[in-house]
């Protein structure tokens, strides 16, 4: 695994250096977008609409749209100074109840692994919170934002639990029909169903036995297309000029150019043009056509 974090583990004078992996990961199956005609993946460019060109990475900034279309901009020493420093430790603020954090708080998990020098104090710190039944609520910061987290035993590890900020959790208050569901009247027969039914459904959670039969699916079908050579491979990419003309920007204004000549020409160079015309009409080059001579006929003597 890929080590994303070092640190220690800060509760009291106590530190317990440890090393934090991301603990899941998703295996759903990822599809990439191609061009049907030659299989060749589809690219998506930064593009201004505006400017109507593509936009390199040294011409971005970033900005929040406080309202529709108005935009407060922020250069990157202005969004360093609110940074917060790389912490190097998770600071355990309180110890509560794993019950009394609802699991709508919840956003990603992690591994703690200890360092050699801290396995001792790692594990008096996982037998004392099995011991205790209690987590951690800590502190600390991840990719330059602090992070609200618990710290809690999960087998024989210490996992982290990034929670989201209290703001962050919306408001039910916006959900509609809630005071229809304060008003439904339950009967106490249908109630006693309900409950019978949820009892003959109640087992131990055993995460084995949950299988993802979509992705099994998929997964067992891409590979018979493979094995039946039902393949394709995408042509390589069309080499690009290094200066590219639109070509219906090109057009109208050769049209344009062309009726400012025709609008500014003097008489004379109207008679030559038309002159030029003439002659190209007969195939000539631009002289008038040469006549034959008449044949003389030698006068008769008397």
């Amino acid at each position: 695994m890929h080590t994303m974090w070092k640190g220690s583990v800060s509760f009291g004078l106590v530190n317990v250096p440890v090393r934090m992996f991301a603990a899941t990961e998703s295996k759903d199956i990822q599809f990439r977008y191609l061009h049907k005609v030659c299989s060749t993946p589809i690219q998506y460019t930064r593009t201004c609409p505006h400017c109507d060109r593509p936009v390199e990475w040294d011409e971005i900034v970033r900005g929040f749209e406080y309202e529709p279309n108005r935009f407060v901009i922020m250069d990157e020493d202005e969004l360093k100074s609110v940074n917060q420093s790389r912490s190097q430790t998770i600071d355990i603020l309180d110890f509560v109840e794993l019950t009394d954090i609802d699991p709508v708080y919840y956003d990603k998990t992690y591994y703690l692994a200890p360092e050699t020098s801290g396995v001792k104090a790692y594990r008096l710190l996982q037998a004392a919170m099995q011991e205790t039944g209690k987590i951690a609520i800590a502190k600390t910061v991840l990719r330059n934002a602090e992070t609200l987290a618990c710290v809690r035993t999960y087998q024989h590890l210490l996992v982290v639990e990034t929670l989201f900020w209290p703001d962050e959790v919306r408001a039910t208050a916006e959900l509609p029909n809630l005071t229809a569901i304060e008003a439904a009247d339950v009967a106490q027969n249908e109630l006693q169903m309900a409950v019978t039914l949820i009892n003959q459904l109640a087992g131990t959670f055993t995460p084995e036995k949950y299988v993802d039969e979509r992705r099994t699916a998929l997964q067992a079908l891409i590979e018979r297309k493979v094995s039946e050579a039902d393949v394709t491979e995408a042509q390589p990419a069309a080499a690009r000029p290094d200066n590219i003309v639109d070509l219906m920007q090109a057009l109208q204004e050769s049209i344009r150019r062309t009726q400012t000549d025709a609008s500014t020409a003097t008489p004379r160079k109207r008679r030559a043009r038309a002159a030029s015309g003439s002659a190209a009409e007969t195939g000539g080059s631009g002289e008038a056509p040469q006549r034959k001579p008449r044949k003389r006929t030698a006068a008769k003597s008397s």
